[in-house]
């Protein structure tokens, strides 16, 4: 049988080896960097808010990082494998293929000089084939970092940056469907090759300048973009058959001791899509669908520089659902634990149909640590769409629209700096009225979440 603890600590054994010895470090050829990880996290829930949820949970996962870059001259050569893997579920964890995607090639790509479009002062670059892709805030498109299963795509991505730190991204890919993807396979933690889907393409561009406004305000950055999604059906895949396209804007300035910061990003999503992935749903509905965040914060310049921040996300819901229109604004590509909560077997937000004001706390207690503590009052933007985490709905829209309170906290610690990281997290989640009266609902009384995370990086 296999023992995930002894597999946890062979590898971080290898690793700390491969880590400390010089002489296989002077072995590799010259222009091959090669690097990666392994993590290990236990995560434990009490009272399941999801649909048709009961009792408790927990889960053990693990992901292991190798990545490798030779660098020829004319080009580099860039390879990255991925095995994630989780134990201690059950049949009522929310497991998905989010979770588990054991051994497979996360990257593989050629990046190459290309010309820059801005002139001399700017420097261009392409890369072709499987990588994965972060973007500005990576609120529309983004490599996860706390998710088990890390998302790529196969395709071009051209990004171009200027000495003063303007940049500009173009892409055009498809996603990779990470298997297994049934519920058996991912249970057992089968091994099942990736594919790319050729029938979606993601393309978008994307500009930023730097230091915008400095007549007015020093050290804004102002972001414009386009982001698109064009779907079709496939033999072994369903979809809505989208069509979007999303343009929106940022204004970003980062946060520092003394000083003022804030970080405003806008969208709006049109198109067309089906009501389902049904095949035999052939109606399309038209898309008009928006989001908006906004964070001001200070950061004080005292011990432990705390940053306190007020915020808000706003995305919208589909007003009716018997109408010939959809104005749920879904994440597609983007993140949200960042934004919004501790995710994993818990996230209870993610931005669509979502109205959840809230306030954080940031500090900074020495060079190896940082904690925050964020809270956000969230309820439906339109009570007769889905609160999506939890698949509930009520059509009437008479359970009302208040989901609940949210507390979500994190701290990390570095025992070796930049080798070795310790995570612990909490949250709880409070419901409210909606989260009470949902058909299907659980209806907990309040949900408890916690985590611990150790990470070897070499």
């Amino acid at each position: 049988m296999f023992d995930p603890l002894r597999h946890f600590f062979s590898i971080m054994a290898g690793l700390c080896a491969l880590t400390i010895s010089s002489p296989a470090a002077n072995a590799q050829p010259s222009g091959l960097e090669i690097s990666g990880e392994t993590r290990v996290r236990y995560e434990s829930l009490s009272g399941q808010f999801r649909a048709n949820g009961t009792g408790s949970d927990q889960a053990l996962f693990f992901r292991t990082l190798l990545h490798a870059r030779l660098d020829t001259g004319p080009f580099i050569l860039g390879g990255e494998l991925q095995d994630s893997r989780s134990y201690l579920t059950d049949s009522g964890t929310p497991l998905s293929s989010s979770f588990v995607n054991p051994l497979d090639i996360l990257q593989l790509y050629v990046e190459s000089d290309a010309p820059a479009l801005f002139g001399q002062a700017w420097q261009g670059q392409l890369r072709a084939g499987r990588q994965t892709v972060s973007i500005g805030s990576k609120r529309q498109i983004e490599r996860v970092s706390y998710a088990n299963v890390i998302k790529s795509y196969t395709g071009l991505h051209y990004q171009s940056e200027s000495a003063r730190g303007d940049a500009f991204h173009a892409i055009a890919v498809v996603p990779i469907a990470r298997r297994p993807s049934d519920r058996a396979s991912i249970d057992d933690n089968l091994m099942s090759g990736d594919e790319e889907q050729w029938n979606r393409l993601i393309w978008g561009l994307h500009y930023s300048n730097a230091n915008a406004f400095d007549a007015v305000l020093d050290r804004v950055t102002a972001e414009v973009f386009v982001y698109g999604l064009t779907e079709n059906d496939s033999d072994d895949f369903q979809t809505p058959d989208r069509h979007y396209v999303t343009p929106g804007f940022r204004l970003y300035r980062a946060p520092q001791t003394g000083q003022f910061d804030f970080d405003i990003e806008g969208a709006w999503r049109t198109g067309r899509r089906r009501a389902s992935s049904n095949p035999a749903d052939t109606d399309n509905l038209d898309v008009s669908a928006t989001m908006l965040l906004s964070y001001f914060g200070y950061t004080f310049d005292a011990p432990w520089q705390p940053r306190l921040a007020i915020e808000y996300y706003w995305a919208s819901g589909d007003e009716d659902p018997n109408d010939d229109n959809f104005d749920q604004y879904e994440r597609l590509f983007g993140s949200r634990r960042t934004d919004l909560n501790n995710t994993s077997i818990h996230g209870p937000l993610t931005p669509a149909n979502l109205s959840a004001p809230g306030m954080r706390l940031e500090v900074v207690p020495g060079p190896r640590s940082d904690a925050r503590l964020a809270w956000s009052a969230a309820s439906l933007a339109s009570n007769t769409d889905s609160w999506v985490i939890a698949r509930l709905r009520d059509p009437s829209g008479q359970s009302g629209d208040f989901i609940g309170h949210t507390l979500d906290g994190r701290m990390r610690y570095q025992l070796i700096p930049d080798q070795l990281e310790l995570e612990l997290g909490a949250s709880v989640f409070l419901p409210g009225e909606f989260a009470d009266n949902a058909p299907g609902s659980p209806a907990p009384d309040r949900t408890l979440f916690g985590y611990g995370q150790l990470t070897l990086t070499f």
